[in-house]
């Protein structure tokens, strides 16, 4: 018995360095993710592009316009663009820490660059919150999603308006939609009205969201992440809204430029009209960010080949505005992201 004891006493056992474990981990994640993302990120930008039969004639449609005044305007407004969105995610970050504007521009960039890899671009909080404290991301994306879903309550509202428009005050030219029945046509437009409303009466009441998931068992682990909810005020709900509004108004004004550029001869307030509905249906139809260029430029050509037969314009036109509003901003966010330190190094 003794010399079990002595045995034991004087064989050391082998002891795990915890600390150094985890700091070899957060080297890893801080020095491997940026570059393996970036990777992924390009890979499937090139998918996209050499996918597209027709890319490079739409591309020297694009490149013949590059003097005209109205592309150097919808050029300008990308920055507009992602500035109010910048603007309107330091808002809603603001509940938690403070988050300054270059901060928040940042935040929003890397954003977009994950948001290009993921279905409807659900996704986008992935990147943004990496900005935020790590002890606070988990709320930062219920926060993101107020900021996603404000956006998607606007377009299904002003969806719903351009529809009134096309369904009760354009006639459909080249039978587009002429083989659906009156009735049906109806149904669709009663369907997306009752949609637009339900998301604006939960966007204004979102303790009711907190509310449902507090009755549900499996859930009550992410009751605590999503209770910062119930701080909105009705006043920074509005705010919030309007800046998506501004926002929406700007990618509208973009694409009507760029139609005009690209000699797609409609009238103002039907290229209007027809992209609020090309919006609502982008927002709507599945898909996703690595294949989403093909189901851009199919359903654009779709709603606007009701009225214009100028194909390779509208598709330029579809090609520029996923270049400047997605990829732009998305391949910039990808670049910050390479020196992003997701984890801090003790």
């Amino acid at each position: 018995m003794k010399h079990k004891v002595l045995f034991s006493t004087f064989v050391p056992k082998p002891q795990i360095n915890e600390s150094a474990l985890n700091k070899k981990a957060k080297i890893f994640i801080n020095y491997f993710f940026g570059p393996v993302f970036f990777l992924l990120f390009m890979g499937s930008l090139y998918r996209q592009i050499s996918n597209q039969p027709d890319f490079f004639n739409k591309w020297g449609q694009i490149s013949k316009e590059w003097n005209n005044w109205k592309f150097w305007i919808a050029i300008i407004l990308v920055f507009v663009n992602w500035l109010i969105e910048s603007l309107k995610w330091q808002l809603l970050v603001k509940q938690l820490q403070y988050f300054s504007f270059e901060k928040s521009v940042k935040s929003v960039l890397s954003g977009c660059a994950v948001t290009l890899l993921t279905p409807n671009r659900v996704g986008e909080f992935g990147g943004r919150i990496l900005y935020v404290k790590s002890a606070h991301r988990l709320k930062a994306i219920s926060l993101s999603l107020v900021g996603s879903f404000s956006q998607l309550t606007i377009t299904m509202l002003m969806g719903c308006l351009g529809l009134v428009v096309v369904n009760y005050f354009l006639p459909f030219h080249n039978g587009a939609l002429n083989f659906l029945p009156v009735l049906m046509r109806d149904t669709l437009f009663f369907l997306s009205v009752v949609l637009a409303l339900t998301f604006v009466l939960f966007y204004f009441r979102l303790s009711w969201v907190v509310g449902i998931i507090e009755r549900l068992p499996f859930l009550h682990k992410t009751v605590k992440h999503i209770r910062v909810l119930n701080e909105f005020s009705f006043q920074l709900l509005f705010k919030i809204l309007f800046l998506s509004f501004v926002r929406y108004i700007v990618f509208i004004l973009q694409y009507v430029l760029l139609l005009q550029v690209m000699q797609v001869e409609l009238a103002g307030w039907v290229c209007f009209s027809l992209l609020t509905v090309f919006y609502m249906a982008m927002a709507i139809i599945p898909s996703l960010g690595i294949v989403e260029l093909p189901i851009r430029l199919t359903a654009a050509w779709v709603i606007f080949k009701m009225y214009s037969s100028n194909e390779l314009g509208i598709g330029a036109a579809s090609l520029c505005i996923w270049m400047i509003n997605v990829v732009v901003p998305a391949v910039i966010g990808s670049l910050i992201m390479l020196n992003l330190k997701i984890v801090k190094e003790k």
